[in-house]
């Protein structure tokens, strides 16, 4: 895959002496949807700031396209969009004038028929010509997404886009990041919804106290990092478990009832999981039911972030 972002030893320590970035180093791939979650005041929003070049790294280098974030500025600086997480628009400006001053900022040539388009897609172009102040915050939300969009930037840089909107327009948003990322834009986005990061990244990264902790596609980290616990029910109350099972770590609930088995992956690479079930249903328990719960990318997020606390 083609690099468009690439970052290499990235630091930030603030004048207070605060960490906000610690050695940070990644890849980012053209027209991938990647998600960066970690929990408030992780480094999310400094990490995509430095790269848009609103706050200057203490040390590393950004690249987009090869070119350098500092020494190229004007050049990255087209090349990129960001929809911050506060609404930045002037509220008695119409959708259109909004726009239209957006791409001039950039030195970009008129071209009222890829606005008009670009309006038609995020379902705005019936408000063009409405103030911003009479939009709700939905449409609000859209405007900023099509300032960003107005110079055709390679890169669209999405600062929770979804923080405090409700269920049905967040699902609307997700709809327009997948529209955007099939056109070829690469879409970069921090939140802390878990469920957002679940239905439309390609990648998901996790950064806590300004560590980025891991990138991985969502399969490979499901995959690693997830969890299976198998759960059995039993016909009638054991009082201990069967020493032919005493190799595996089976647990046993206080009533007898039931026993249970975690498959860790990372940790039972090695570990054969039908090997386990056959030995439970050789063991001669009286067994009645058995289900499977499998661990979501919420609880791999949650032990990934205690772990490094």
């Amino acid at each position: 895959m083609q690099t468009i972002i690439s970052i290499k030893d990235l630091s930030k320590v603030y004048g207070s002496g605060f960490d906000a970035l610690k050695n940070i180093n990644l890849e980012i791939y053209r027209g991938e949807i990647l998600a960066l979650l970690g929990p408030n005041g992780a480094g999310k929003t400094t990490l995509i700031s430095t790269i848009c070049g609103i706050v200057s790294p203490t040390s590393g280098s950004v690249t987009v396209d090869g070119f350098d974030i500092i020494n190229d500025f004007r050049k990255t600086r087209t090349m990129i969009g960001l929809v911050p997480q506060e609404l930045t628009v002037g509220a008695f400006d119409t959708v259109w004038d909004t726009i239209r001053f957006s791409r001039g900022l950039f030195g970009s040539k008129r071209d009222d028929a890829y606005l008009e388009q670009l309006l038609k897609d995020l379902s705005l172009f019936d408000k063009k010509n409405d103030q911003i102040r009479f939009l709700s915050g939905g449409m609000k939300r859209r405007v900023l997404i099509a300032k960003a969009l107005s110079h055709n930037p390679k890169v669209l840089f999405l600062d929770e886009p979804t923080a405090g909107v409700d269920v049905e327009l967040r699902k609307d948003m997700w709809k327009i990041v997948h529209k955007l990322s099939d056109s070829g834009v690469t879409v970069i986005l921090t939140t802390h919804y878990i469920e957002e990061a679940e239905e439309i990244a390609d990648r998901v990264g996790v950064i806590n106290n300004g560590e980025l902790l891991l990138v991985e596609s969502k399969d490979h980290l499901m995959e690693t990092l997830g969890k299976k616990e198998f759960i059995i029910d039993l016909k009638e109350a054991i009082k201990k478990i069967p020493s032919s099972l005493n190799k595996h770590s089976i647990a046993l609930t206080e009533d007898g009832m039931q026993i249970s088995y975690t498959h860790v992956v990372k940790e039972e690479e090695e570990t054969n999981i039908s090997d386990v079930l056959n030995d439970i249903t050789n063991s001669g328990l009286p067994i009645r039911d058995m289900k499977i719960v499998q661990s979501t990318l919420e609880d791999i997020f949650v032990d990934l972030v205690k772990d490094k606390s």
